[in-house]
């Protein structure tokens, strides 16, 4: 019986198992050298393996508003494996609308409920597994979210309203949800920028029209008047749709006081001289509030490399 309870708790001699062999590990560290350093920093061809998004962004209440009635709202996430890697964010940009009541609560009601409606719909998809399928489409995705967006400003914050640009980017993919005069823009490395977003403000309209050519529609005195906002009347009309991330390139998204007070040019170039995408947006923040900064200010702009 002695025995027995030796062999059971491990005691005695002849319970005491033989030690493992410890396997031999020739791996060894060294600091690098300064001129292996230096070497790694001056590589301008660098591969990165595993395909991510990196994303900056900037945000000022401008130089003559009290109140910031802009919201933004930028999350990135990659997971990567032995399968591979699907690079997944979700940006928003929403400018509350000014000379209205709680312009402010607007448009942080539209980035919380727009990001819980898509981050709720994503989580079995990126992080269970094995994943389980999307339910919806991403665009049918985006609008129900913007829906519902709508739904509770009037609620939250009745007369008021909230322009919505918000880019949900899985893969090579932007599938976009717009209202209102915030923007989205594709800039490539050579300095070209292309519109993604239409404005739904009486003087773009105006302009499609032909009753305002470019020229004038700059210094049109009604330039801040929406047609379409999110909270705003019974029926929404949201721009939903897909383009290719611009690759290489920048996708950007910013509030009027951004691209209405600083040309094309000034951005391209803050772009593309910077060394950081955050340099960038606090570059461009800066050169709208030294033009004057009439008016809230928000940006976020992502690269995605690999």
């Amino acid at each position: 019986m002695a025995d027995f309870f030796r062999k059971l708790f491990g005691k005695g001699e002849d319970a005491t198992p033989a030690p493992k062999p410890q396997p031999v590990d020739f791996a060894t560290t060294a600091p690098l050298s300064d001129l292996q350093l230096q070497s790694i920093l001056q590589n301008q061809t660098v591969k990165y393996e595993t395909q991510q998004l990196i994303v900056g962004s900037g945000q000022s209440v401008g130089k003559q508003r009290e109140h910031n009635e802009d919201s933004l709202l930028a999350i990135t996430s990659t997971i990567a494996g032995h399968s591979g890697n699907i690079p997944f964010g979700l940006y928003i940009v929403a400018d509350g609308m000014g000379g209205h009541q709680y312009g402010e609560v607007a448009s942080n009601t539209a980035i919380r409920i727009i990001a819980g409606y898509v981050l709720k719909a994503f989580h079995s998809y990126l992080f269970n597994l094995p994943s389980q399928p999307m339910q919806e489409s991403l665009q049918e995705m985006m609008e129900a979210s913007i829906r519902d967006a709508h739904r509770a400003i009037q609620r939250e914050a009745p007369g008021s309203g909230t322009t919505v640009t918000a880019a949900l980017v899985l893969g090579q993919q932007v599938t976009m949800a717009h209202i209102g005069d915030s923007r989205a823009y594709s800039i490539f490395p050579d300095g070209r920028i292309s519109p993604v977003t239409r404005d739904h403000s009486l003087v773009k309209r105006l302009e499609e029209l032909g009753h305002l050519s470019p020229e004038e529609a700059v210094n049109f005195p009604h330039r801040n008047v929406l047609i379409r906002a999110l909270g705003q009347g019974e029926v929404l009309e949201a721009d939903i749709f897909t383009i290719p991330f611009p690759q290489p390139g920048y996708l950007m998204l910013c509030s009027d006081g951004l691209w209405g007070v600083i040309s094309e040019n000034d951005i391209s170039r803050a772009i593309m001289e910077a060394p950081t995408l955050h340099r960038a947006c606090q570059i461009m923040v800066e050169a709208a509030n030294s033009a004057g900064g009439p008016d809230n200010i928000s940006v976020v702009l992502v690269q995605m490399i690999g």
